[in-house]
């Protein structure tokens, strides 16, 4: 191997290490949930923000971030993000209430914003060759998997021995270390024409995000036809429609709104927040289920929850060839019926389920989430050109993040106010909701898979090629 190929290898591990960042903060501040409650004495909505300021800031800032990585360079902005999560992570760490935590879970998502879309990017400029590529980027995606393993344990183990702080702390030193092999081995590189910024686009997401989100966690506690919760909807809905009309009127938008004339696009935004929604809702719930019903602790609930991470990461690589040799539609269809099947099983739960039963939910629920992802991307992508596969793939993974934000804040606004058996009882809505995102999943998989979805595609493919096609013959 040469030096160019040692180089070429630590690249990968330096966006493997930034992406174990990302997505090892989804799992393990989940099992701290509980020790952080007791701490600073916060309500059920208090502990929803600590989830949702991270996600919603990922959700909202993603598309743009991407950006910011072509125009300014890769390099430049993975590394300001690096910096903004370690330090958010120390920030968090030393947080001295719930309203400074959830301040600094923004500041961390800020910067986790810039690190996977452009370690994507990154990973692309560095492995030319195809299949090089595609064996770096399965390396890189196959890290969500470990992560999910890993999460659950590693965040018990630290709240048991030293407090829930940890589970921040252990971001700094692997923050830190990705920061110097940044400095030290990434080339800088950017596009050789970087989309055009749409600030009154971003400025419409985030209004739109940030009140339906706020509107659904309080909704609880102020009333869900209450003024303020009216006025949340209303600024919510008078966001949407103004950002469909300001993305419309531009050449270059936030969010290319043409795509949504594909129906295997549409349907894979769709897929990717109901299954996403799954996700988000099984983390937080669960998690206060086993510790705060059953009275397990952080370590027992990590162990608990260890067949659905391990389940998830073993049909994560499998549900990739499984697109490959067979298409989404089995994938699809396999993971609606996997989540529904582990619902059904959590629709029965009590202070007193057996173990056995609910492994086998949670094994079903891992088998559900590892096998969509892949067919995700996948669909989100088919068909499109070259020059829109990114873009279209950065609106799904908007599209994840969205659905974890609003199963955290649905879930917990049903089982607010409960506790022991009590809560037990109300998250039979909860997994009544996954079922219902499990039907969605499989439904899709189906509609979006067939003959006339796939024209839908190839039309908008083709009225993208002949815009560029005309560009190129006026320049």
């Amino acid at each position: 191997m040469t030096t160019t190929d040692d180089r070429r290898w630590l690249v990968l591990g330096v966006c493997c290490m930034s992406l174990l960042l990302v997505s090892l903060d989804v799992t393990i501040v989940n099992v701290a949930l509980p020790a952080v409650s007791r701490d600073f004495h916060a309500p059920l909505s208090g502990l929803q923000w600590i989830v949702d300021a991270y996600t919603l800031v990922l959700a909202m800032l993603l598309m743009l971030s991407g950006s910011l990585g072509d125009r300014l360079g890769r390099k430049r902005v993975f590394r300001t993000g690096l910096v903004l999560f370690t330090a958010g992570s120390l920030l968090c760490s030393l947080a001295p209430a719930l309203w400074a935590l959830v301040l600094f879970r923004m500041v961390q998502a800020v910067g986790g914003s810039m690190l996977n879309p452009v370690a994507m990017a990154i990973l692309v400029n560095t492995f030319r060759d195809p299949r090089e590529r595609a064996r770096a980027i399965g390396v890189w995606g196959g890290v969500v998997g470990v992560s999910m393993a890993l999460g659950p344990l590693v965040g018990g183990a630290l709240v048991d021995s030293l407090g829930w702080r940890a589970v921040f702390w252990v971001n700094v030193p692997i923050g830190i270390l990705a920061l110097v092999l940044t400095n030290l081995v990434v080339p800088e590189s950017r596009a050789a024409r970087a989309r055009a910024l749409d600030p009154t686009g971003q400025a419409l997401v985030v209004v739109f995000l940030g009140s339906l989100t706020y509107a659904i966690i309080e909704a609880p506690e102020r009333g869900w036809t209450s003024p303020g919760s009216l006025g949340l909807y209303a600024v919510a809905a008078a966001a949407l429609v103004a950002l469909l009309v300001v993305e419309l009127r531009l050449s270059e938008p936030l969010l290319e709104l043409r795509f949504f004339r594909s129906v295997p696009f549409t349907a894979a935004t769709v897929t990717a927040v109901a299954a996403f929604a799954v996700l988000g809702t099984f983390l937080f719930v669960n998690t206060l289920y086993l510790q705060q019903v059953r009275g397990c602790s952080p370590v027992e609930a990590g162990l608990r929850t260890l067949p659905m991470a391990l389940v998830a990461g073993v049909c994560a690589p499998l549900s990739g060839r499984l697109v490959a040799s067979r298409g989404p539609r089995v994938p699809l269809v396999l993971a609606g019926v996997a989540t529904v099947a582990g619902s059904a099983l959590l629709l029965r739960l009590s202070p007193q389920t057996s173990t056995g039963h609910l492994l086998l939910a949670y094994a079903l629920v891992g088998l559900g989430f590892g096998l969509v992802n892949a067919p995700i991307t996948n669909t989100a992508t088919s068909g499109m050109p070259r020059s829109q596969a990114g873009v279209a793939a950065a609106v799904a993974s908007t599209s994840r993040q969205v659905g974890a934000s609003l199963g955290v804040a649905v879930s917990g606004s049903l089982v607010a106010g409960t506790s022991g058996a009590a809560f037990a009882r109300a998250s039979h809505a909860v997994w009544g909701v996954t079922a219902g995102c499990g039907v969605v999943v499989a439904v899709l998989g189906v509609l979006a898979t067939g003959p006339g979805a796939l024209r839908t595609a190839a039309r908008v493919s083709a009225g993208f090629e002949e815009e560029g096609s005309r560009e190129l013959a006026d320049a």
